[in-house]
């Protein structure tokens, strides 16, 4: 924007303050300080440049100086006062409209998330922010090891990390209750990817958890979902990926949706362990290391610290008190669909 389309409305009682200011050599009145500020925030409220106003200013006191008396030093003083008050209020109602855009945001990522408006009216809010509703997206959710915010560093970092890497593809990258989110288009299978890994080195190892892609503005909310779900699931199965794909992990919430009979499986199946000396959780641990191992005892043991010949008594004792022989595939199935279970519902820490 050049000088010559900036409104004479605000340069308005600039000349004679000039003059009046430059010939007793007195500083500007609280009232014309003020007159200043309240100008600048209607320039930026109608959305003109500081640059070309602060221009636009000097080009000003550059016409009305041959006929402005006084020193040039009491003029120049003038001069900054001037625009000194008008950038304040310019910049004054600049930090309001961000105030109220970012109040606009998170409104607007809260119903996103938890569906709690209009579909329509939600769908015409989202385009505002770069997003289509009407078609497929996933979300990626980062978890670390401190709570994160709108001004965190952390935010700006994995933004200029995407900005750099796709430029503009339609994502809304945000936080939720001290976690980073990523919205992105369902087919552009590269960038929750490229968040994950950027999230996890900016959050210091942090998790992340991507959701499926769905359709419409109810698939937003499916996604995230998911992604949070992930997360749960991999906090109680111990998992060590620093990356989920819910989409790996359905068989999960399978297992957990009749929780009555998981409940059932795992105190049927193990309960006879809490007569162990030392209790439940030690054999508990060698089951789960032992099938996550593939099976193999000698792995097993390396995982626990133990010696092979205890990792082969402690499978013997558990074949002892529950019946069932951990390396015999008729039993392997059923034993390891219980320590799932308990692991999801935290047995034995918590009764069933």
């Amino acid at each position: 924007m050049t000088e010559r389309e900036i409104p004479e409305q605000y340069l308005d009682g600039y000349a004679g303050i000039l003059a009046e200011v430059s010939a007793t050599g007195r500083r500007l009145t609280r009232e014309e300080i003020e007159s200043r500020r309240a100008l600048g925030e209607q320039a930026a409220d109608a959305g003109h440049g500081l640059r070309a106003l602060v221009v636009a200013h000097l080009a000003a006191a550059r016409t009305a100086w041959p006929a402005t008396p006084g020193s040039a030093d009491s003029t120049l003083a003038a001069i900054q006062q001037v625009v000194d008050a008008f950038a304040e209020g310019y910049e004054r109602a600049q930090r309001l409209a961000v105030r109220r855009e970012e109040a606009a945001r998170r409104e607007f990522i809260d119903d996103l998330l938890y569906g709690r408006s209009d579909l329509g009216r939600l769908a015409e809010r989202a385009e505002r922010f770069g997003l289509r509703l009407s078609h497929a997206h996933a979300v990626a959710v980062a978890q670390g090891p401190a709570a994160y915010d709108e001004g965190a560093p952390v935010l700006r970092q994995v933004e200029r990390a995407l900005i750099t890497r796709f430029g503009n593809r339609s994502v809304l990258l945000t936080t939720k209750d001290g976690r980073l989110l990523c919205v992105a288009p369902g087919h552009e299978d590269e960038i929750l990817p490229y968040f994950a890994k950027q999230a996890h080195a900016a959050t210091d190892g942090g998790r992340v958890a991507i959701g499926r892609p769905h359709p419409g503005p109810g698939g937003v909310v499916q996604s995230y979902e998911e992604a949070l779900n992930a997360l749960e699931m991999a906090e109680r199965l111990a998992l060590d990926d620093p990356v989920l794909y819910a989409a790996d992990l359905l068989v999960y919430p399978v297992l957990t949706r009749d929780r009555q009979a998981m409940a059932d499986l795992v105190l049927n199946t193990l309960g006879p362990l809490t007569t162990a000396r030392g209790g439940a959780q030690p054999l508990l641990d060698t089951l789960t290391a032992y099938f996550d191992s593939g099976c193999v005892a000698a792995e097993a043991a390396r995982r626990l610290t133990l010696s092979v010949r205890a990792m082969t008594y402690r499978l013997e004792r558990i074949h002892q008190l529950t019946g069932a022989n951990p390396a015999d595939p008729a039993h392997r199935y059923m034993l390891q669909t219980a320590v799932i279970g308990a692991r999801l519902l935290d047995w034995p820490a918590k009764e069933l």
